[in-house]
This record gives structure tokens, sequence and C-alpha cells, in this order.
């Protein structure tokens, strides 16, 4: 059996440069400096000078004037149901994207392919057709819209139709992310672990959820920053009521197009901060999960 020094000399291995080198593809430094060079200009072009862009636009006329475009009473609505949205999207997301990870990759049953493919839906749909899918399920004149108004209830151009096109655009995201990696690990460690007497809550708890928890946080960063930052789907469902249906995506567009140019990349430059945050956690978790994954890889070498 595998001792805890060993693992963590795994761990320093995986982690020295001369272990990746030894992996590197041998390439002329020719080949080498013109694909960096590639990588390095289509990464300017295209992220960093648009980043940048906006915040030179959002800070252009100082400091007063970017706190007063954040401070603006339509702006803090719209940040307070963008949190929010996501706030309840991204938990929703998250027991739905588990409880569906777990059932394609543990179990075989009836209607397995139509699942994924009914996972994989919002991926292949437009965000606009998924926006007017809720409006005819939920407008005036959908299907359920003449029941919803004889008893007062307002879904379309309202929060909850917000909330509910979010969630929509979102879910594939976590269970996605989870689906190939339960798949990867197989049923060994459940199954050992129902052998000696755990529950199936306690095999989850104990095996299954610790075994996927950098793929699980990798997929909630992803459906948060999804969620934020969703303008096609939440544009058709919300009406762009000023304080009230408005997310920051939405303001954005309304503020640039009164010629607010100065208020609009102040509210952007908060989406793409969270952007950056996001690609940075982003980069963290990828190493995180490689690194896990190198040394239960090592780990079982050594044990068998």
């Amino acid at each position: 059996m595998t001792t805890v020094a060993s693992v963590e000399q795994i761990v320093k291995v995986r982690k020295s440069p001369s272990h990746a080198r030894s992996g590197a593809v041998a390439e002329s430094p020719f080949v080498k400096w013109l694909l960096i060079s590639i990588a390095i200009l289509f990464l300017g072009l295209f992220l960093i000078v648009p980043l940048a862009a906006v915040f030179t636009q959002a800070f252009a006329k100082g400091l007063r004037v970017y706190v007063d475009a954040i401070k603006e009473p339509d702006a803090l609505s719209a940040i307070r149901l963008t949190l929010m949205t996501a706030g309840i999207a991204v938990p929703a997301n998250l027991i739905f994207g588990v409880c569906a990870a777990w059932a394609v990759a543990k179990f075989d049953f009836p209607g397995r392919s139509v699942l994924l493919a009914l996972i994989d839906l919002p991926f292949s749909i437009s965000p606009v057709i998924s926006g007017l899918l809720f409006i005819l399920l939920f407008g005036a004149t959908g299907v359920f819209g003449p029941w919803l108004m004889a008893h007062g209830i307002k879904i379309v151009f309202a929060v909850p139709a917000i909330i509910i096109a979010t969630v929509f655009v979102t879910f594939p995201f976590i269970a996605r992310e989870l689906i190939p990696l339960m798949e990867a690990q197989g049923c060994d460690d459940e199954e050992a672990a129902l052998a000696l007497g755990a529950s199936g809550w306690q095999t989850f708890w104990r095996v299954t959820l610790p075994n996927v928890k950098w793929g699980l946080l990798y997929g909630i960063i992803l459906c948060n920053a999804r969620a934020m930052g969703e303008f096609g789907a939440v544009s058709v469902v919300s009406g762009h009521i000023r304080g009230l249906t408005n997310t920051m995506p939405l303001h954005v567009e309304i503020l640039y197009n009164e010629y607010k140019t100065e208020a609009a990349f102040a509210v952007a430059s908060l989406l793409t901060f969270l952007a950056v945050v996001t690609l940075v956690l982003k980069a963290i978790l990828e190493r995180k999960t490689r690194e896990a994954a190198a040394v239960d890889d090592e780990v079982r070498a050594h044990e068998y």
C-alpha cells in the first residue's frame, strides 16, 4: 500500500520542471517560437486589447464618474438582479447536474441517450430561441398564459422568467463537466464502499463527491459565469423594464444605446472583472484537477 510520504514524492515529481519537460514534444526552436508567437498575437488581439479598452473607457472621465455610474439606482438594481439570478440558477443547476451525472455515469437505464441529448439541447439552441420558447409557454397568449393571468401569476416580463431562462441556458455546464469525469472513474470505488457496509448516501458523500470535487467546482464556475453574462434569452423574456427586469448585460445595452458611453463601460467593467476572476479560478482548478488525476494514477500504479 502506498504511504503518505510516497504520495507526496509523487506530487513533487509531477510538479518538477524536469518531469514536465520530459513529456514535451521535441520540436525545432523555430516551430516552438512560431506557435508561441501566434498564440500570444491571437490572445493580444482578441482578449487583452478588448479587456484593456473596456477598463480604459470605464475610467476615461475619472474615478468619480465611474463610481457615480455604478451607484446609479438602475445600475444597482441590475447588479442585484444579476447576483440574485445567478444565486438561484447555479444551486438549481448544481442539484440537477450532480443527479443527472450520477444517473448517466453510474447506471444503465432506458432513455439514457435521450437524457444526454436533452442535457446538450441548450448548447444547440440559440439563446434567443430559448427565450421565445418561454414566451410561447408563459406569455399572455401562450400555452399556460390564460391560466396564469386568471390566477394573477406573472412570469414573462418579470423576474421569474429571467430566472427560468437563465437556468435553462446554463443547466448543461455542471452535468457535462461531471459526466465524463464520473464515467472515467468507473464504479469500483462505490462498489467497494457498498460492499464494506456503507449506505448509498454515505457512499455519495464520502466516495463519489470527493472524487469529483475539482470537476464540480469547475462546472460551478463556468455555470456562474454564463448565468451572470447571459443576454439573449434574458433579453427576450425580461421586457427591459428599468429598475425591475434589467440585468447587468441588458443595462449595459440600454446605456450604450443612449450614448452614455462611460456609464455603459463602467457597468461592463464589472462584468469583465468577474470574467477575469472566472478565468483565474478556472486555470487554478484545471491545474488542481490535473494534479489530482496524476496522483490517483500513480497511487493506483503503486497499489497494483
